[in-house]
């Protein structure tokens, strides 16, 4: 079992930065790929971002490559989204989320986050 938790969502302007973070509970938080997850009201969720266990390698949607970075340090349990340039269209719920092995489909992940809210305004 895999408790996760976000925090640093917020209210910024377009241009600005955040940095998300998600902590988890459980001894086993190493061995899992995290995954950075966003959703709008009515809208599918949509994977972000992912890093595997170690952290060797990281994967993008197409919308965030070159803006968002995702790191995590495993001695912290902990998960990070750096959010650059951030544009009005990044508004959404965050969501982090945990499985065994890469994956981009929501549908494929155990665990889940309760969400942080970022807004991004013009």
């Amino acid at each position: 079992q895999v408790q996760l938790e976000e925090s640093g969502g917020g209210l910024v302007q377009a241009g600005d930065f955040l940095r998300l973070s998600c902590v988890a509970s459980g001894r086993t938080f190493s061995s899992y790929f995290m995954g950075w997850f966003r959703q709008a009201p009515g809208k599918e969720r949509e994977f972000v971002a992912g890093i595997t266990w170690r952290g060797s390698s990281r994967y993008y949607a197409d919308s965030v490559k070159g803006r968002f970075a995702i790191s995590r340090d495993n001695a912290k349990n902990a998960v990070y989204l750096q959010m650059n340039s951030l544009k009005p269209e990044d508004t959404d719920v965050y969501y982090c989320a945990a499985k065994m092995g890469y994956g981009r489909s929501p549908l494929e992940y155990a665990y889940w986050g309760q969400g942080t809210q970022v807004t991004v305004s013009s």
